[in-house]
């Protein structure tokens, strides 16, 4: 049988799970590709360290060039991190003809088209499913199944990390610092957790799954994000005695057919199947004009989830290596768009104060909301401290351009504090 010779760069948590996965199901690749993967050098930046997967047989270096300059080795798997390095790793290997596989959402969100020329030009695959939502194989799933759908809206929990925090919070009253510092022990979050908890990992896988279902092109100016990092155990108690859960959620959707991606904290009715995804698990909701709303679930992030991500891109490449068809791109989709404006983007929203409990204050309030023609749905005072109060308000639908004005002139009132303003998901 004849044998495609893989390298790999970075033998972290995922490539030790893809060395792994390769050995333990070679039987099982091989009967669907008719090629033997045999992983041949592994390049790693600290040569000292132990490793706990079995490298018998494999090459391990520090030398990027073992892989840039061996015509064996055919298919070149990224999972290093990094950006600047990474990316000049990557477009060195695609000069000297390797097919890339890498799992770095960071990378592709900002430099995924130029790297997808590059592929184009020397006639390699360029394959990034491990990139979003861990082993969800939600990227491949919008290339093939939605091909003849037009995508309305995506929306999901897309970042692990965040949602066990806020899991933690939610069921056991766990104060955030508190959430943060068990997601760190456990692995699920970094010991610099910044690009998690601000939401600019899921503003990056964001950034991929819009331009695979809507084809559109945007930057991570283009998002609204917000963290979790702000989230009042209070507000998050509040909202699950009003029939929510808060959850960190990514929002891609079509609005008179301009795009509005949006990362932030969203209240989630009980009832929506969003509600209901825990801990570090992901979820994806693709909503289509023919077949309406799928939802995909599972892990998203962890070593064998990952790593089974990665696998699925070997294949698909050796297929394409077996029948000669290499050089074709990951997503063909592509169209010009235009961002929605802020007075088309519309949600009921959730907003929490922190009030000096003296009569006139609703009053205030009330002017504010009257004069920027917006509506409560529901209004609850409850006691702060000793001398504020807590007033909680759900609002009818209203514009991004009216929340952000209310949340303006609220702020200028003197005596009233907003503690938080989230959108609510409709059910």
């Amino acid at each position: 049988m004849q044998v495609v010779n893989i390298g790999v760069l970075g033998l972290g948590t995922v490539g030790s799970g893809v060395v792994r996965l390769l050995k333990d199901h070679e039987h099982k690749i091989s009967s669907i590709t008719g090629r033997k993967l045999v992983v041949k050098t592994v390049v790693v930046h600290n040569l000292e360290k132990k490793r706990d997967v079995d490298l018998t047989g494999i090459k391990v270096t520090n030398d990027i060039k073992e892989l840039i300059n061996d015509d064996e080795i055919n298919i070149v798997v990224e999972v290093m991190g990094t950006v600047t390095t990474a990316k000049e790793y990557i477009e060195l290997l695609l000069r000297a003809g390797k097919h890339i596989i890498t799992a770095n959402k960071d990378l592709i969100a900002t430099h995924g088209s130029e790297l997808a020329e590059l592929a184009d030009q020397n006639k390699c695959d360029l394959f990034y499913e491990a990139s979003v939502a861990g082993g969800i194989p939600i990227l491949r799933t919008i290339v093939n199944s939605f091909a003849a759908d037009r995508i309305i809206e995506v929306k999901g929990i897309v970042n692990g990390t965040t949602n066990y925090i806020l899991t933690k919070m939610s069921q056991n009253n766990m104060s955030f610092a508190d959430a943060l510092k068990s997601a760190q022990e456990l692995g699920f979050a970094e010991p610099d957790p910044t690009n998690d908890i601000e939401g600019i990992d899921a503003a990056y896988k964001m950034i991929i799954l819009t331009q695979f279902a809507f084809g559109i092109n945007i930057a991570l100016d283009d998002i609204e994000v917000k963290g979790i990092n702000g989230i009042d155990l209070e507000d998050i108690k509040q909202a699950k005695s009003l029939g929510y859960n808060i959850k960190l959620l990514g929002i891609a959707k079509l609005i008179n057919d301009r795009i509005s991606v949006a990362v932030g904290p969203v209240l989630v009715p009980e009832t929506q199947p969003l509600s209901a995804v825990q801990n570090e698990n992901n979820a994806v909701l693709v909503t289509g004009a023919a077949v309406g709303e799928t939802m995909f679930y599972g892990p998203g992030a962890g070593e064998m989830p990952t790593a089974n991500s990665v696998l699925s891109d070997i294949i698909a490449v050796t297929k394409d290596i077996v029948l000669e068809t290499t050089g074709n791109r990951f997503n063909d989709f592509s169209r010009e768009g235009k961002q929605a404006l802020p007075d088309e983007i519309k949600y009921p929203y959730y907003i929490s104060l922190k009030v000096k409990d003296r009569p006139g204050q609703m009053l205030k309030i009330t002017e504010v909301m009257t004069e920027l023609n917006a509506s409560f749905h529901l209004i609850i005072q409850s006691e702060y401290d000793d001398v504020n109060a807590r007033v909680v308000m759900t609002t009818h639908k209203m514009s991004e351009q009216q929340i952000k004005e209310i949340i303006k002139e609220i702020d200028n009132l003197e005596e009233i504090e907003v503690i938080a303003s989230y959108r609510i998901l409709s059910e």
